[in-house]
């Protein structure tokens, strides 16, 4: 038997339903709590290491994106998807760009707006 696919809006009420469509989004609604409720946890314990919060923290919202990116967002690796990661991959990139710049431009002035040691002397004395 084919598949048949069928393009429509989010929202389109005139588009054939999905019964499995509602397991999908329960089931990305459940692992987006636990991996929120896991990050307060690894936050606020004491059963790990220091330095492995952060670490931890970290593995805890890389696969919170991927839950969203997979449940709600369907970015899957199906041909017909190309556009939805292309336009994913230039919003990483947008936003790259930015906080990259930023922090740049913020070093720079940094560098460029603090006074030199000897007239940081000078100024201490007087």
């Amino acid at each position: 038997m084919t598949e048949t696919r069928h393009d429509r809006a989010p929202g389109d009420a005139s588009a054939p339903s999905e019964p499995s469509s509602v397991l999908v989004y329960t089931t990305g609604l459940l692992l987006a709590v636990g991996l929120t409720a896991t990050s307060f946890w690894v936050a606020n314990t004491s059963l790990l290491w220091g330095p492995g919060v952060a670490l931890g923290l970290a593995v805890l919202a890389i696969a919170q994106m991927g839950v969203h990116l997979v449940f709600f967002l369907h970015i899957t690796t199906g041909p017909d998807n190309t556009n939805n990661v292309l336009a994913l991959a230039f919003g990483i990139l947008i936003v790259f760009l930015v906080i990259a710049g930023s922090l740049w431009i913020m070093t720079n002035l940094n560098d460029n707006m603090m006074l030199s040691p000897e007239l940081m002397d000078l100024h201490m004395q007087h």
